[in-house]
């Protein structure tokens, strides 16, 4: 599609999202079912992260409240680079980090959807030269395993040597070496490397790279016009913000690693605000031609409960928490909701919905910050308040 009409569909779709977001969240109360009410309004949240994030200064960031039908509340603020001027917009590109693994997740769903793979695909009948863990029983990691990190394996396996610049390419023959803390199914261990597995199945499977699958099977249909998979997109393209870290109490730009790119699933999207209302959107309904409500019910289902681990387990309303299908799920004073976060250097991000009262949020920063942690549950505490 030539670029003038990527520009035009792309500026129709937004226009199109905030017409119908005035109307759509005006009869949302009356949509919602009657044992749940919900407080819509988010002034005060609004108000809570902008100042929350002027305070520290934050570089960078872009906002979006959404609900089935539209955009309710679109911010960005801050500049893409300390020292230079351009500012943030809808346009500007994130790395979104660990969020990848939805899009990872609903890949993988839709070649189960498709009788390309099944669930109980075992990694050793699809790679017979790979060998997965330290024990026999690891013999018996399936995809359903792989993509809900419940394969039995040491939790963050080689993510350091991500973390030092190796390479997915150089770290997969090591496999064979990673400790079986317990039998596939049995324990949830998050994954980084591992769970990159996931591409070369979509590659068996299509004969496509896992770039072209995401592309013309979820980003294409969906109209993600500007998201993309790997370094080279993210590198070549002017409207890319910049990472930052705090040095000696002020923020600076900092480096890209690429290792955390060569695990394309785990880490490797890039996405603007605008995109990634589009995804959200998608997943609490919008487009059912390209994410049925059945696949989407079956996508968000708990597989394997998580409770012990990061930050989220520390939110002081959180009841139970769970993964899913590349999406964590978990319950929050009584409200279901589903949620993943990303972080990798120089980039910070959360987004959450809740399917039943039809709102979900999505916060980047071209910064590493710990006020990332506090944005979902400053937002479900927001809307769990009775009116």
């Amino acid at each position: 599609m030539p670029q003038v009409q990527l520009l035009v569909k792309k500026i129709s779709s937004f226009a199109l999202c905030l017409l119908l977001a005035s109307s759509a969240f005006a009869n949302e109360i009356a949509t919602i079912p009657e044992q749940q009410s919900y407080n819509y309004d988010m002034s005060k949240f609004i108000q809570w992260i902008e100042e929350a994030s002027n305070e520290i200064e934050i570089p960078g960031a872009a906002m979006a409240i959404v609900s089935r039908e539209g955009i309710s509340h679109l911010k960005t603020w801050g500049v893409k680079k300390i020292g230079e001027t351009a500012p943030v917009d809808s346009d500007s590109i994130f790395r979104i980090a660990s969020m990848s693994k939805t899009f990872a997740g609903t890949a993988a769903a839709l070649l189960v959807e498709e009788d390309l793979v099944s669930w109980d695909t075992l990694m050793s009948d699809m790679f017979p030269n790979m060998n997965l863990g330290t024990r026999a029983s690891s013999h018996g990691i399936t995809l359903k395993h792989i993509i809900s990190h419940s394969t039995g394996l040491m939790p963050h396996s080689y993510s350091n040597m991500l973390d030092d610049g190796v390479p997915y390419s150089k770290i997969k023959s090591r496999f064979n070496k990673i400790p079986t803390v317990c039998p596939p199914g049995d324990c949830y261990g998050y994954q980084n490397v591992v769970f990159s597995l996931t591409a070369e199945v979509v590659e068996r499977s299509t004969g496509d790279s896992y770039e072209k699958y995401l592309e013309e099977h979820l980003f294409k249909p969906l109209g993600m016009v500007t998201a993309s998979v790997g370094l080279d997109p993210y590198k070549s393209n002017p409207h890319s913000t910049a990472p930052h870290r705090k040095v000696r109490g002020g923020w600076r730009a900092t480096t890209t690693n690429p290792a955390y790119y060569s695990v394309a699933p785990a880490s490797g999207v890039n996405a603007s605000i605008f995109d990634m209302t589009l995804w959200l959107r998608a997943n609490l309904g919008a487009f059912p031609e390209v994410l049925p409500l059945h696949f989407l019910s079956d996508l968000h289902t708990p597989i394997i409960s998580t409770p012990r681990g990061n930050y989220f387990n520390r939110w002081q309303g959180l009841e139970k928490a769970y993964y899913a299908t590349g999406w964590r799920v978990f319950d929050y004073q009584g409200i279901r909701a589903v949620h993943h976060g990303g972080g990798v250097r120089g980039y910070r991000s959360e987004m959450v919905f809740v399917p039943e009262a039809n709102i979900g949020v999505i916060l980047m920063f071209n910064a590493e910050t710990t006020l990332a942690n506090e944005v979902v549950p400053a937002f479900l505490d927001n809307l769990s308040l009775k009116i």
